[in-house]
C-alpha cells in the first residue's frame, strides 16, 4: 500500500522545493537589513563544489562535507560583505552579481580541479548513503513494502523536510530576538539605527554571512541530492530565480520566500507543457507585481488580517458553544 503512494519523481520535486525554500530564506536574510545581494547563486556553487570535492577526493563523510561547504561560503560572504558595506541598492546588486559570475568562470576554467564546463559526476548520493548505512544495521526497505529507489527518495525528502523546518524555526526565533530587531532598524533607517547605538557594520556583515551560509548549505545539499553539478547550475539565471522567490512571495516576512519558492518551483512541473517559457512567465509575473503589489503576495498586513479573521471565527464558535450550553 505504501509503495503505491510513493512516486520517486514526486519526492524529487518536493526535495527541490525544500532546497529552494532554503535559498529563498537566504535572500530574505540579507534583504532584512536592506541589502540586495545577487551573489546567492555563487555562494550556492561554492558550497556545492566544496562539499563535492571534499567527499570525492578526501573521502570525507557527507555530513562533514556539507558543513564544510556551508562554512566556506559563509567565510567568503564575510570577505565580500565587509568591502561592500558602503554600497546600497542597485550598486550592491551589480557587485554581488559580478561576484557570482566570477565564481562561475572560475569553475569553468579551473579544469584540473572542477573538470570545467563538463561538471563533476559521481558525487556521493545522500539517499544511497542513508540506505547503505541502514542496511549495515540489517534494515531492508522491503520490510516497509518499498523498493530501494522509493526508499532513497523518501529518505531524502524526510531529511530535507526536517532540515527546512529547523531553518525556518531558527530564523523566526531570530526575527523576534535582539538581532532581528537590529536588522529591522537598519532596514528602516540606517543612520537612525546607528545613532541608537546599533553596530551597523557587525549586523550587516552578519546578515550577509548568514545568507551566504544558507546558500552554501543549500548548494551542498543540492550536490548530494543530484549527485552531479556543473557551472551551469549556478549561472546568472539561478541568481535571478532565487531573487524571484522573494519578490513574488514577499520580503517582509519569512513566509513570503517560503511560498514563493514552493509555488514557483511547483508551477513548471504542473504546467510542464510551458515550462520552457518559465523565465518569460517569471518576468511577466514580476511586472504585474511591481504594478499591483510591489511588496509581494505575503506581507505583514496580510498576515495580521488572517490572524484577525481567525480570532473572530474563534470568538464566534466560542459564543455559539456557550449559548448551546
Amino acid at each position: 500500500m505504501l509503495a503505491e503512494l510513493i512516486n520517486p519523481y514526486h519526492f524529487q520535486v518536493a526535495s527541490f522545493i525544500l532546497i529552494n525554500i532554503i535559498l529563498g530564506i537566504s535572500v530574505y536574510i540579507t534583504l532584512s537589513t536592506g541589502q540586495l545581494s545577487l551573489a546567492n547563486a555563487g555562494f550556492m556553487g561554492i558550497g556545492a563544489y566544496t562539499s563535492a570535492l571534499l567527499t570525492i577526493h578526501f573521502d570525507l563523510p557527507i555530513v562533514l562535507g556539507i558543513i564544510a561547504g556551508a562554512l566556506v561560503a559563509a567565510l567568503l560572504g564575510i570577505l565580500i560583505g565587509i568591502p561592500t558595506l558602503r554600497l546600497q541598492g542597485v550598486y550592491l546588486a551589480i557587485v554581488t552579481l559580478g561576484f557570482g559570475e566570477v565564481i562561475r568562470v572560475v569553475f569553468i576554467n579551473w579544469e584540473s580541479l572542477t573538470k570545467g564546463s563538463v561538471g563533476i559526476s559521481g558525487v556521493p548520493h545522500i539517499g544511497r548513503e542513508i540506505l547503505s548505512t541502514l542496511k549495515g544495521f540489517g534494515f531492508d526497505p522491503k520490510v516497509l513494502g518499498l523498493q530501494n529507489n522509493q526508499f532513497i527518495f523518501l529518505s531524502i525528502f524526510l531529511l530535507l523536510f526536517i532540515i527546512t523546518i529547523g531553518v525556518i524555526w531558527f530564523f523566526r526565533r531570530q526575527h523576534r530576538s535582539r538581532v532581528g530587531r537590529a536588522f529591522a532598524a537598519i532596514k528602516l533607517d540606517e543612520k537612525a539605527a546607528e545613532s541608537m547605538g546599533i553596530n551597523i557594520t557587525y549586523y550587516k556583515v552578519l546578515a550577509f554571512a548568514q545568507g551566504a551560509l544558507l546558500s552554501g548549505f543549500a548548494g551542498a545539499l543540492y550536490a548530494h541530492v543530484l549527485a552531479y553539478i556543473s557551472p551551469a547550475d549556478f549561472a546568472y539565471h539561478r541568481a535571478v530565480e532565487i531573487l524571484i522567490f522573494v519578490v513574488f512571495g514577499g520580503s517582509e516576512v519569512i513566509w513570503g520566500p517560503i511560498f514563493g519558492a514552493f509555488f514557483l518551483t511547483l508551477m513548471p512541473e504542473v504546467l510542464r507543457f510551458i515550462s520552457e517559457y518559465r523565465y518569460m512567465i517569471y518576468g511577466l509575473i514580476i511586472i504585474i507585481l511591481m504594478a499591483v503589489r510591489p511588496q509581494g503576495l505575503i506581507d505583514v498586513n496580510l498576515l495580521n488580517w488572517v490572524k484577525t479573521k481567525g480570532k473572530k471565527r474563534g470568538q464566534k464558535h466560542g459564543t455559539g458553544n456557550t449559548k448551546s450550553m
